[in-house]
Parts: structure tokens; C-alpha cells; sequence
């Protein structure tokens, strides 16, 4: 099934992935969706490390900006954690004064430099997917068809590749945490998606900690840095996604043609200027 970046957006992020299977379908997704393990108890690969592997969300159908901004869930009565913008230097707080909406890279299909797992942080491909194998860790996320392969084997960061939107990304294991290293990054990006500012530099280093809580329970934590446009790391509130009920992302087609549709609606909202 065929879907509209536009109609993600702009009506309220509705994920067709989550719609009913046939019977003998969702038969084959609850198998599937979660490897066997002890009831309730971390799935685990040959090697003994978890298995991460499965589709992952924040439980919801429908997504909805409030709340979902980069750092905008705060503590109960309290505070709200920094954003990252909220720790750019003098100069970056400069230009992200002359930025809106529709300068964010997203509405011409230019994926999120953050955020392959990080799905609750977003509303647009709030699914992801983890594929594990002994040597890599493949993830996924609906919105624009993203992944990234992420090596285990203790190899280190390539040197022979340009920089990218997605940068370059390894993986150990400490103890039974994932620890995804990224870095290589372009400055074409934004961190966040939907008119948030969120400027980088090429100078961004992203650190992921993935945790399998147990069969049903995902935390990922993440500390990104940036000494070109941060005034201090930025750390990611903690986020814990839920197994999906289901066993496999749809398509999400971006269509830049539908930018002009995003932008109007961006500027007729006050609350987004």
C-alpha cells in the first residue's frame, strides 16, 4: 500500500501497518514477532547476546505533534529537558532564527539525520524495525524507506566512504546493551523532522544504547554531540517502544511534488511560525 508523506503529516501520521491482518496472517506475526524465549523473559541469539530483533513503536496508531517535539516530554510537573536547538552556540541560534517550516530538509524527502529507532521522538515513521544477524544489526523505519546496517563484528568505521545522511554506524556489545557508535555525517539534515529546526554540522557524533528490558519492552537511550554548533552533548530523553503487534513495515512513499501542500498548511498554522 502505497502512502503520501503529505497525508502523514499533515492529518496526523495515520500508519496503514497497523491495520488488521488476515486471520492467518496475524497468525504468522504473533510467531514471528517475538523469537521464542522463557515467558516474559530477553529472546537471545545462538551467541547469548538478545535478540533485538522486531518491529517496534510507541503503541499508537496515530501520531500527534503535541508532545512529540525532540525533548518535549518532560517529567511529571516538571521541567522539560533541553531540545537541541535549545543548546546551539551564539551563532547557530543566529541562523536558526532565519529558518521556518519550510526550510526543513524533510519536506523534499531528505531523511532525518536521527531517528532510524528513535521513532517516538518523531511523528512521521513512528515504526521502526530491527533485523539481527550474527554479524549485523539491520534497522528499519517506514518513513522514507530508511534503514541502516550496523556491523557487531568489531570492525571499525569505514574511512573509504563519503559523508552521508545517515553517517556511518558500528556496534558492540556491552553486557547485554547495544552500543551504536555513528559518525560522518553531511550537514544536508536536520535532527528532527516536521519544521522543528534542528540544524547539524558535519561534525555530529551520535551514541545509541539499545536495551531489551525483556520480550515485550525496548529502551534506547542516545547522546548526540556537535562542537561546531552545541554548546554541550545533547541527551536524548529515555524511550521505550513496545513489540508491535504486527511483523513487517509497509511502505511509505515520499513525494516531493506534495510540498507545496505541507508548507501552506505549516504557515496557516501560528502555532508551527
Amino acid at each position: 500500500m502505497k502512502r503520501s508523506i503529505a497525508v502523514m503529516v499533515v492529518s496526523g501520521a495515520l500508519f496503514c501497518s497497523s491495520l488488521p491482518a488476515p486471520l492467518s496472517a496475524q497468525g504468522k506475526a504473533a510467531e514471528t514477532a517475538a523469537p521464542k524465549s522463557a515467558p516474559g523473559g530477553v529472546p537471545r541469539m545462538p551467541d547469548g547476546h538478545p535478540d533485538l530483533s522486531g518491529v517496534w513503536w510507541r503503541g499508537e496508531d496515530v501520531g500527534g505533534r503535541q508532545g512529540a517535539a525532540l525533548g518535549g516530554r518532560g517529567g511529571r510537573g516538571g521541567t522539560p529537558p533541553p531540545t537541541f536547538a535549545g543548546l546551539y552556540q551564539l551563532p547557530a541560534q543566529a541562523k536558526a532564527k532565519t529558518l521556518r517550516d519550510k526550510d526543513d530538509p524533510s519536506l523534499n524527502c531528505t531523511p532525518t539525520a536521527f531517528g532510524t529507532l528513535n521513532v517516538s521522538m518523531f511523528d512521521v515513521g513512528a515504526v521502526g524495525q530491527i533485523v539481527q544477524t550474527p554479524k549485523f544489526v539491520v534497522m528499519l523505519t517506514e518513513t522514507y524507506h530508511g534503514y541502516q546496517i550496523i556491523p557487531t563484528d568489531g570492525r571499525p568505521h569505514r574511512d573509504d566512504q563519503p559523508p552521508s545522511n545517515r553517517g556511518d554506524a558500528v556496534g558492540r556489545w556491552e553486557g547485554d546493551t547495544l552500543v551504536v557508535d555513528k559518525t560522518n555525517f553531511n550537514d544536508a539534515t536536520w535532527i528532527s523532522a516536521e519544521g522543528r529546526v534542528s540544524f547539524h554540522s558535519d561534525a555530529l557524533h551520535i551514541t545509541e544504547r539499545y536495551r531489551r528490558v525483556d520480550a515485550k519492552t525496548l529502551e534506547i537511550e542516545a547522546t548526540l554531540e556537535d562542537p561546531k554548533v552545541l554548546t554541550k552533548p545533547w541527551i536524548v530523553p529515555k524511550q521505550t517502544l513496545t513489540l508491535a503487534p504486527f511483523d513487517q513495515l509497509l511502505q511509505l512513499d515520499c513525494n516531493a511534488g506534495d510540498v507545496k501542500g505541507l508548507i501552506d498548511a505549516a504557515q496557516s498554522d501560528p502555532a508551527k511560525n
